[in-house]
């Protein structure tokens, strides 16, 4: 994410140069942005994600020649919001619903770890984000809104496999902070058992904030205050509208988080907070050297052996 657009001017000075920088903060980020990608420099450097290349690029290939589904649902907003739905060779009643991050798609983010579920006993639910991918959407939600399509897609899930299927949620990044932020809403079905949440954010306020103050030395007021007003007014929610914090207050659903040490995109310290917040069964998992998003492929046998681990706890 590219904030360099809004370091002139004076931002942190003048009413008039801190609308101009709110603005371009907001149509850098929030709109649908097929074109962009998040600068592979700020999660590791690119030496090092052309060898994460060599785990994801077969993977991403079996994958999308096994047989899958592709699904759809309306979101509660009226989008048509899609999904590969991927059945494991021995179809039971277990399914992940797998959340990529910002700027990606579904198949980009789980192309490597959902082989590990399928093999598992696990069907695959890989949707694309409003906004991203092939699901509709003129503004990206950052968690606050795609914790409704997550409970949607949730739902499907259940009315598909039936009410006695076991359901896990794996997010990534903006994923990560979507399944955490959904434990928030009312309603959320018991078949949700366990959670892996792999370098979640706060808030978007939290992360933005970070960056401005980490690359440009500036307050987040006045303008976060601004940017959060238009995102308000056009896209339907503020980015303080709720937070992961928040939800881990009542959350009673076992959550594994996970973080790369050097992280720099959201900071380490964010999944410190969002563990020390759960009230509910929780354990972290810090993968030493891995940047934003890169645990899995750092260290893909402890994040398996990790992860098995905490599945066995929770699901039958």
């Amino acid at each position: 994410m590219d904030l360099r657009l809004i370091a002139g001017g004076g931002l942190a000075i003048g009413t008039a140069a801190a609308v101009a920088g709110a603005a371009k903060l907001f149509y850098r980020v929030i709109p649908r942005q097929d074109g962009m990608k998040v600068d592979i420099s700020e999660m590791a450097d690119a030496a090092q994600w052309e060898e994460y290349k060599k785990i994801i690029t077969p993977r991403r290939e079996e994958l999308t020649a096994r047989e899958h589904e592709e699904v759809s649902l309306i979101s509660g907003d009226g989008l048509r919001l899609r999904a590969n739905y991927f059945p494991c060779e021995t179809p039971g009643k277990k399914v992940v619903l797998a959340c990529h991050g910002y700027t990606s798609k579904g198949i980009s983010d789980f192309a490597a770890l959902s082989g590990f579920y399928l093999s598992r006993g696990y069907d695959c639910l890989i949707p694309d984000m409003r906004a991203h991918g092939e699901s509709e959407g003129d503004y990206i939600g950052f968690g606050i809104l795609d914790r409704f399509d997550c409970l949607d897609w949730i739902r499907w899930i259940v009315a598909r496999c039936g009410n006695d299927v076991q359901i896990v949620l794996h997010g990534v990044s903006m994923g990560a902070a979507t399944v955490l932020m959904v434990t928030g809403l009312a309603g959320l079905p018991e078949n949700v058992k366990c959670i892996t949440a792999d370098c979640a954010f706060t808030s978007p306020y939290d992360v933005f904030a970070h960056i401005l103050k980490r690359d440009y030395h500036l307050p987040p007021f006045p303008v976060m205050n601004i940017t959060d007003m238009m995102c308000r007014q056009k896209a339907g929610y503020g980015f303080r509208d709720t937070s992961t914090l928040l939800a881990m207050q009542t959350n009673t659903i076992p959550i594994l988080f996970v973080h790369g040490s050097k992280d720099n995109f959201v900071p380490t310290r964010m999944s410190y907070e969002n563990y020390e917040a759960c009230k509910a069964p929780k354990q972290l998992l810090i993968v030493e050297g891995a940047g934003h998003a890169a645990s899995y492929y750092e260290d893909p046998e402890r994040y398996e052996a990790v992860v098995d681990a905490f599945l066995s706890n929770w699901v039958k």
